[in-house]
């Protein structure tokens, strides 16, 4: 929408499936492993839902432009080294051996994978030209993305082991707060720097900024469950329902 790119069936489909695919993957691998007959029931219908999401992905794959392709195995390649360990012991604290364990590295590898597919993947197989402004979007929703992670740092210091080494781990719940609000303030003034600025735009960005901005502030360790989980999760969605009610 923001570089006027016509409907894209092939990236847009191809994009949904291997989100669940891989959420489904790095979510469940670690339970199921190779142990199939003693699988819960709930667990084999994920998997069974799964293998059907990637069996589209498979199918979608193969219609994006031959450019495209190259651009998303490191994608999946970053996502299946995200939960399979099979990177050497040597650089982990712990042998997990995968790059979820990897000290400080999680929450930069989600926003990176975001940003890859769901900035540069659209452009790319349209023929885009990297201009500028595709790179400030590209920033801006590394960002966003970082941003986003943090009330489910906070919610999680309960359970994540320190070797994962969060954000909120190493600086503690207010400082990590205090990045965060820094951190919005540079995606918003970013809009700025673009050649093509458009005014609708610029004041929904604004309103997502101050509604990311006051659920990072009210978060909290004991926050309800579906504090991050749902409402968090679902800033995105509004994001885009804004766009196409008023842009």
């Amino acid at each position: 929408m923001e570089f006027n790119i016509p409907y894209d069936e092939n990236v847009l489909y191809f994009v949904f499936f291997s989100t669940i695919t891989g959420y489904n993957f790095v979510k469940y691998f670690g339970l199921a492993k190779f142990h199939h007959r003693s699988l819960a029931g709930w667990l084999k219908a994920i998997q069974v839902f799964s293998l059907l999401c990637f069996l589209a992905l498979c199918y979608y794959v193969l219609k994006l432009e031959k450019q495209s392709l190259i651009y998303v195995s490191v994608f999946g390649a970053m996502t299946f080294l995200y939960a399979i360990p099979l990177i050497p012991k040597k650089i982990f604290l712990d042998n997990q051996q995968n790059l979820r364990s990897i000290s400080g590295l999680k929450i930069y590898i989600i926003a990176l994978v975001w940003t890859g597919v769901t900035v540069f993947l659209p452009l790319i197989n349209n023929g885009y030209s990297i201009s500028e402004d595709v790179i400030f979007t590209g920033i801006q929703r590394f960002l966003l993305v970082l941003v986003l992670m943090l009330p489910f740092e906070i919610r999680d210091l309960h359970y994540d082991s320190l070797k994962l080494a969060t954000i909120p781990q190493k600086i503690g719940v207010k400082q990590t707060k205090i990045v965060g609000v820094l951190l919005l303030f540079v995606f918003y003034f970013l809009n700025y720097f673009k050649d093509d600025i458009d005014t609708c735009r610029l004041m929904i960005n604004g309103v997502i900024t101050a509604i990311t901005l006051l659920f990072l502030v009210f978060a909290n360790k004991n926050q309800n469950e579906y504090y991050s989980s749902f409402w968090v999760e679902s800033i995105p969605i509004g994001w885009l329902v804004l766009l196409l009610l008023f842009c």
